[in-house]
């Protein structure tokens, strides 16, 4: 009974590693993790090059950490998921752009008690390798001109010792 039941245990998790399907449910996917706080979601349905920055900037910043456990690490206010960390209580799909190999869905945070500081970042999407009808988070385009890719990479030392 064990085996007949677990494939049906494992098939909501087939169903997510899917990815999205457009990339207006991209964003609705992204929006809803960020206002609730929780990229796994988004994190589950990142491009491998991506996946793999963001790892490397995970481990770097925990070999930062361990190297100087004073001082706030390179992460310390979380991955640059979007332009400003500070929590924005409205997240908005705006306007989507789309080519044949890549999308960009525009994100526009909002701030009920100081709408003066909504801003709009861009996702960058692209589809997947392995299922090409679902879409994959590759950078994103934040309002300084600067990306998550870039920022990342500026943010950690190649050794903890830099």
């Amino acid at each position: 009974m064990t085996i007949a039941c677990a494939p049906l245990l494992l098939m909501p998790l087939a169903a997510h590693a899917a990815g999205p399907e457009t990339p207006e449910a991209f964003g609705q996917l992204f929006c809803k993790a960020s206002v609730a706080g929780d990229m796994a979601e988004v994190e589950a349905n990142l491009t491998p090059w991506l996946a793999g920055l963001i790892a490397e900037a995970r481990a770097r910043n925990a070999a930062a950490e361990r190297a100087f456990p004073d001082e706030k690490p390179p992460l310390g206010d979380g991955l640059p998921w979007r332009s400003w960390q500070d929590y924005a209580d409205g997240c908005a799909v705006g306007p989507v752009t789309k080519t044949a190999d890549r999308a960009g869905v525009e994100i526009r945070y909002s701030f009920a008690s100081s709408p003066d500081a909504n801003y709009t970042d861009k996702l960058v999407l692209v589809p997947s390798n392995d299922t090409p009808s679902f879409w994959q988070l590759d950078d994103i385009e934040l309002i300084d001109q600067t990306t998550m890719r870039t920022n990342l990479a500026a943010a950690l030392p190649t050794s903890p010792s830099n």
